[in-house]
């Protein structure tokens, strides 16, 4: 399937907004220092996470407000989990926590081999009861999508049946990957680049997200 026909069809779903595009904009930028680097990744999580969610059924509740007795919609006993793919994940992390505060967490070490590309995972420990819950994977950065479809089959072994990715920036060639070998993953992402460089990396991407993040080389 290709991003123009998985937008159509809405299991990629590219955020637009105003201000998710700013704070984009500022993430992109070279000279953005750590500190102010991993707010704004939390800042835009936060953002992507508003809209990720918007599908979850409710269900009208009886509230007493101090006026008088109504039935209003709360979210109908949703059960979620959120799994960060290590390390640049963690720094999405606290943006959901903070609209999903009951979530349990997961997580799923992934790293890319530098000259073959491929995925190499040294640690998974996931939620007990993942396959009750929605899983929402945690990835800043879809290049090659080969370490993240490795993280939905990791998921998907376990139990889930019901996942979605919340990403920052992707490249094309991630998103047809995941939904070549995931077709029922919906995308959330703030952005869709260009395409991948010699080495794998989204251009005109933000740089190595982990790196910013960390402070690290």
């Amino acid at each position: 399937m290709s991003v123009a026909e998985a937008k159509k069809a809405g299991v990629v779903i590219e955020v637009k907004h105003p201000l998710v595009q700013h704070k984009v904009a500022y993430l992109r930028d070279k000279d953005t220092p750590t500190v102010h680097f991993r707010k704004l990744v939390n800042e835009v999580t936060l953002l992507l996470t508003y809209e990720a969610t918007k599908d979850m059924p409710t269900e009208d509740v009886e509230v007493e407000t101090p006026l008088e007795l109504g039935r209003f919609p709360r979210i109908s006993g949703k059960k979620v989990a959120v799994c960060p793919i290590l390390r640049a994940g963690v720094g999405m992390l606290d943006g959901v926590l903070s609209l999903i505060s009951s979530a349990r967490v997961g997580f799923i070490g992934m790293y890319r081999d530098e000259e073959t590309l491929q995925p190499v995972e040294y640690y998974s420990k996931l939620p007990a009861d993942v396959a009750d819950r929605d899983v929402i994977l945690l990835d800043p950065m879809l290049a090659t999508g080969n370490s993240t479809a490795a993280a939905v089959e990791t998921v998907k072994r376990a139990g889930a049946t019901s996942v979605r990715l919340i990403a920052i920036i992707a490249a094309p060639e991630g998103i047809e990957r995941i939904h070549r070998d995931h077709p029922d993953v919906q995308i959330v992402v703030a952005a869709i680049d260009r395409g991948l460089n010699e080495r794998g990396y989204i251009v005109p991407g933000l740089g190595d997200a982990g790196d910013r993040l960390y402070g690290t080389k």
